[in-house]
């Protein structure tokens, strides 16, 4: 079976460009890896948890739900964040990864909801919270309550920082709009992968907002990295590393 780069758009094997964690091998371009596939790079164990919330049409947006059944068959997961427990290497952390494939990791209540959930837990039992982001924003078919997530998140992972404990994102291809806006940013350590974008409106908007023209690489990864809006680009074969020697001395520093 095949599928097709998102960069590129030449035909690749799938199984070729899983077995390379989602990098292609023909441009050597990173393509938008499922939650599920990043669990298996990233954790030896790892036990799902607030899965049993699931769909919410508070505001009967037309066609929400077909979209929703939908985005469950194409990602084969229930909504567009998966949350739990799990060890990097060696070390427990608790985690969340969007899902890429479940309308662009959009920010429903259902989302909003698990990552909170989340973090109280983490508070609760003295663990880090390791956040790996990829959204288009708020989900427009619930409405103001979409908008809502961003300040409930915020403040769940507000009361983690004051708990004294570690909050890390990892920021992926795109991070646009309220998660940036919001709990992406609001990291430790943020961090993120080479070509990724990062920002609140589009290129374009700025550009007729601001009336300025903007450099080609505005938002990147690099562009950001080189503007202090991020702390670190990692390579995605070398994240579990480098999220593991980060967990190491914290697990240090809360003991001492």
């Amino acid at each position: 079976m095949t599928v097709k780069c998102n960069k590129c758009k030449e035909e690749i094997n799938k199984e070729d460009l899983e077995k390379n964690y989602y990098i292609c091998p023909l441009c050597g371009k990173l393509n938008r890896m499922p939650a599920k596939n990043r669990l298996q790079m990233l954790t030896e164990k790892f036990d799902v948890m607030f899965n049993d919330q699931e769909f919410t049409d508070p505001i009967d947006f037309p066609s929400y739900k077909e979209k929703y059944e939908s985005a469950r068959e194409k990602s084969g997961e229930t909504e567009g964040v998966v949350c739990g427990r799990g060890t990097i290497g060696g070390q427990d952390t608790c985690i969340f990864i969007m899902e890429p494939n479940f309308m662009m990791g959009s920010m429903g209540t259902v989302v909003g909801d698990r990552i909170t959930a989340l973090f109280e837990y983490a508070t609760k039992h003295r663990l880090p919270v390791i956040g790996y982001t990829v959204s288009g924003g708020a989900r427009m078919q619930e409405g103001a309550l979409s908008l809502m997530q961003m300040a409930k998140v915020s403040a769940a992972a507000k009361r983690h920082s004051d708990a004294g404990l570690l909050y890390v994102v990892c920021t992926t291809d795109p991070t646009m709009g309220g998660a940036t806006a919001s709990f992406a940013m609001l990291g430790d350590i943020i961090i993120s992968e080479p070509g990724a974008m990062i920002g609140f409106a589009g290129k374009r908007v700025v550009e007729q907002v601001t009336g300025e023209v903007l450099p080609d690489n505005f938002q990147s990864a690099e562009f950001q990295l080189k503007n202090g809006f991020i702390d670190d680009i990692v390579p995605r074969q070398e994240q579990k590393a480098y999220l593991a020697n980060i967990l190491a001395i914290h697990a240090e520093t809360v003991s001492a």
